[in-house]
């Protein structure tokens, strides 16, 4: 596989931990800001960074509740799997792994760079969020105007 992997141990039960990446108004607390509606398989949804100003569609491809959801996003497209894992029944183990990627060399490794740190942040931000109620806001903190548009 070339891609990239993260996991975290969330300390919630897995049915929370999956509807958690289901539901949008559950996932804009901890990683976009809008979604179109809940992931259904062959659905496609909007997920939108408005603070960013983008936005990229998602068709959920299999969801087998409490243990795995993939899903197709971006163009072109690209898999992700959110593999949960039930270690006890107020723990839950997130594997995140996303592949597919159309490139090769040094734009395959920044690619993988970039996913990876990407879905760490939002593992983050999802336990900080399901276990003590906090909204970090890392996804919006990652790339502030001031330091993105700093030279221009």
């Amino acid at each position: 596989m070339k891609g990239s992997e993260c996991q975290m141990l969330i300390r919630k039960p897995a049915d929370k931990v999956f509807e958690a990446f289901i539901d949008p108004d559950i996932t804009k607390n901890f990683w976009f800001t809008h979604g179109s509606g809940k992931l259904e398989v062959g659905k496609t949804v909007t997920w939108k960074w408005e603070m960013y100003g983008v936005s990229t569609k998602v068709v959920a491809k299999e969801i087998v509740p409490a243990k795995k959801i993939i899903i197709e996003w971006d163009e072109p497209a690209t898999t992700v799997d959110f593999d949960f894992k039930t270690l006890s029944d107020s723990s839950t183990y997130v594997t995140i792994k996303h592949f597919g990627f159309d490139k090769t060399g040094d734009e395959l490794l920044e690619a993988i760079k970039d996913s990876t740190g990407g879905f760490t942040t939002v593992l983050d931000g999802l336990k900080a969020y399901l276990e003590h109620n906090i909204k970090l806001n890392l996804i919006a903190d990652k790339f502030p105007a001031e330091v993105m548009n700093h030279g221009k």
